[in-house]
């Protein structure tokens, strides 16, 4: 069972906006260095929909082989077509990553039985084992409570994350947690309250600019001291709603930019922040202590 802070990675783009791989390995060696529990690329902090495949692809191999099995890394294979799914989930999985998230299918949306199909396509051609991932201001639709309940039965289904920001939705699917099951926060300003429910981590986005910070609120929380935890959740609550003032990954790639970290920018049609939610956001690093 993947436990702790995992690190929902941007990716770091030159001026011409390809990758930029000898960045790309600086962070993956930051976060080593700074306690991240594990790796998620190619998820939606990783801007993976404005992506070529052949880039998805070279993402994995690279991070993979720089990572060389020092924490788990995950690889983000969704796609709105099941298919598609299939064939990304299937190549990531022969490349050696120890999990997969797949998101639930946007734009053409489902109905129950067809979103538990698509789940369970990948899930039952796979050797690797699947975290769902539930974020309907994304996608336009949510894993239904009773769809949950069935897919959390499944082998090679591990756990969920969970992004809607719906704390009665959380309570509702952590009934279904166990030792086969977890959930994880997907929602940063939620990360003790999904602890409190038998949670068993984070998908972070602040983990990108704090990932010893993220890592100490989840250990703590861990090692039984949830006072601390929840310091540190109280402490960057702030500066993490700052993180959300547009929409993600442009601010925490402002924020790593603010930092030093010259991540670069972004691929159309996602742009440069708003001079007055920059200016916002770099006030609440500094509160915080990250500037």
């Amino acid at each position: 069972m993947l436990k702790g802070s995992i690190v929902a990675l941007i990716t770091p783009f030159h001026e011409d906006g390809s990758v930029n791989f000898e960045k790309l390995g600086e962070l993956l060696e930051w976060h080593i260095a700074n306690s991240t529990d594990g790796i998620l690329v190619l998820g939606t902090t990783g801007e993976s929909t404005t992506m070529s495949h052949e880039e998805d692809d070279a993402v994995v191999e690279f991070t993979l082989k720089t990572v060389n099995h020092r924490v788990p890394v995950i690889a983000g294979s969704g796609s709105n077509d099941t298919k598609t799914m299939l064939e990304k989930s299937k190549k990531y999985a022969a490349m050696g990553v120890d999990a997969l998230l797949v998101i639930t299918p946007y734009y053409n949306k489902a109905n129950e039985e067809g979103m538990i199909r698509h789940f369970t396509t990948v899930a039952d051609n796979v050797d690797k084992p699947l975290i769902l991932y539930n974020v309907p201001g994304r996608t336009g639709c949510s894993i239904s409570v009773s769809a949950v309940e069935k897919l959390s039965k499944h082998p090679n289904i591990i756990g969920i994350k969970e992004a809607s920001g719906n704390i009665s939705y959380a309570v509702s699917v952590s009934r279904y947690v166990n030792e086969n099951f977890a959930m994880y926060s997907g929602n940063d300003d939620m990360i003790v309250p999904i602890l409190a429910l038998g949670g068993s981590g984070v998908i972070s986005v602040f983990a990108n600019t704090n990932p010893k910070e993220a890592h100490d609120l989840v250990q703590n929380w861990f090692d039984g001291n949830q006072k601390e935890a929840l310091a540190i959740q109280q402490k960057y609550l702030d500066y993490i709603h700052a993180l959300f003032c547009e929409v993600n990954p442009i601010p925490v790639k402002e924020a790593l930019n603010q930092m030093g970290k010259e991540v670069g920018g972004y691929r159309l049609p996602l742009y440069e922040m708003a001079e007055n939610n920059k200016k916002h956001l770099i006030e609440e690093m500094k509160k915080a202590g990250i500037l």
